[in-house]
């Protein structure tokens, strides 16, 4: 299993696009056959900052996930284009 979270910051003027952009890289990516869960949070003490948790059966699943349709056009020719930081953290499960 591959889990990680995406913090990505946004200027205020964006919020309510990148909401929407959200919503529909959500609901697509949920439907891959090897995604597991799929959740974008707005932090509630900071509106302008974006968590999405991400976990993936494996490898191949998210390489699947990086090179779908819906990314590209929603998380690189959207969110990466409106973002002004962005941090990646893999996690490890501790069972």
């Amino acid at each position: 299993m591959i889990s990680f979270t995406v913090r990505f910051k946004f200027a205020a003027d964006d919020r309510d696009e990148i909401a929407e952009i959200l919503r529909k890289l959500a609901q697509a990516s949920r439907q891959e056959p090897g995604c597991v869960s799929y959740i974008p949070h707005q932090v509630e003490d900071d509106p302008d900052t974006v968590v999405i948790y991400e976990q993936y059966q494996d490898a191949k699943a998210l390489a699947a996930h990086r090179a779908s349709e819906h990314f590209q056009k929603l998380a690189v020719g959207g969110l990466f284009q409106k973002m002004r930081d962005r941090i990646v953290e893999n996690l490890t499960a501790l069972d």
